[in-house]
């Protein structure tokens, strides 16, 4: 049992029955400390998530919670008012012994967590069957669906303006001006890429501050990895990591589905003939996502899902140029130039998916 914290303790004040037995680190995530914690309750052997928050990623983690306990609540009656499992098709949230849902441990300094752990599902990294994709739409579309009538205007905004593209327009635009490292002379195409395509930031926004678009709860990181899959049948069992749950418009979880799910490239592809959109995934994810959506979608939603790809893809890419000019001080990169890399596979994204525009948009019709 990992010793860097004393588990029994932590764990000790959560709402558990039964004794710790082991607790070790656990998945591929970046943000949070996770562990699979297994405790033996009479001779049953039980499992859950512990997490270590990111208290400098996440400052008020009593909102942050909050929105998860709002969110997976909301969720829970819907699941069982369908004749669902909520305690397998959604986060569980276990509760502090003093009626919290978190717990601050003053000896470190730190916020840790508690789930459920979900059995006999998993979250796959990367697409390994094509039906995988469409269900993970699956998945995406029913928690859409699920919180469609939820007021989004109660939740805390975990990270302001996170897709309020045209902010990110004003801060690229800095980070130009500044060019705090030297590196504008040599990256001259890739920011008159962004330049010319100015007019696309602020169509979402405008949209949803005029109301004709409506303020939904968006999940903010719609990728295959947070989607749990059956292991036998690969059918959606629930959508994880809450996190980043926030006001916003479903148009940005589905663009950042295709943008994450229809290149076959890695994100950092040097060579760019390696890079396609693939639209037959675009096609697979879309009608799993409608099939799900039903009509909790409203009309101006479904003309914007194509647009809300390429916007998602574009924003991408106008950060990680950002943030090579700013010297890579918030995307981790392995090589300098890394951030430029990732820029241009995404911007080579969207001239893909602009000279299929109206292929996109045919398909989210046909569906």
């Amino acid at each position: 049992m990992n010793t860097k914290y004393d588990f029994k303790k932590i764990i000790n004040n959560f709402e558990l029955d039964g004794e710790l037995t082991s607790c070790e680190r656990y998945g591929e995530g970046h943000i949070n400390e996770t562990y699979l914690a297994t405790v033996n309750d009479n001779g049953e052997t039980v499992r859950y998530i512990l997490q270590k928050i990111n208290k400098s990623l996440f400052k008020n983690v009593d909102k942050l919670m909050s929105n998860i306990v709002g969110v997976t609540e909301f969720i829970r009656k819907k699941v069982a008012q369908k004749g669902g499992d909520p305690n397998r098709e959604v986060l569980t949230v276990v509760y502090t012994k003093d009626k919290k849902p978190y717990y601050y441990a003053p000896e470190y300094d730190e916020y840790f967590r508690v789930y459920v752990f979900i059995e006999r599902a998993i979250a796959h990294m990367n697409v390994e069957r094509k039906g995988q994709f469409y269900q993970s739409a699956v998945a995406f579309g029913t928690f859409a669906m699920y919180l469609a009538d939820f007021d989004a205007s109660t939740l805390y905004e975990v990270l302001p303006d996170f897709h309020n593209t045209a902010k990110r327009y004003e801060n690229f635009m800095h980070s130009v001006s500044a060019d705090k490292f030297g590196r504008k002379h040599s990256v001259i195409n890739e920011i008159n890429f962004v330049l010319a395509r100015e007019r696309y930031c602020k169509k979402i926004v405008d949209l949803l501050s005029s109301g004709q678009m409506p303020l939904k709860v968006t999940h903010n990181d719609t990728k295959l990895n947070n989607v749990m899959l059956d292991e036998a049948t690969d059918e959606p069992v629930a959508v994880i990591d809450l996190d980043t749950v926030m006001p916003g418009s479903i148009c940005y979880d589905f663009g950042d589905s295709i943008r994450f799910g229809c290149n076959p490239a890695v994100e950092d592809e040097k060579d760019l003939s390696k890079v396609v959109f693939d639209m037959g995934l675009f096609e697979e994810y879309t009608k799993g996502y409608l099939s799900a959506m039903g009509d909790s979608i409203t009309k101006t939603e479904k003309d914007n899902l194509a647009f809300g790809a390429i916007i998602m893809t574009y924003e991408c890419g106008m950060r990680f140029l950002a943030d090579y000019l700013d010297g890579d001080t918030y995307f981790h990169t392995k090589y300098e130039g890394q951030n430029l890399d990732r820029a241009r596979t995404q911007f080579k994204l969207v001239a893909e998916m602009e000279n299929q525009f109206d292929k996109m948009k045919n398909i989210v019709k046909k569906y």
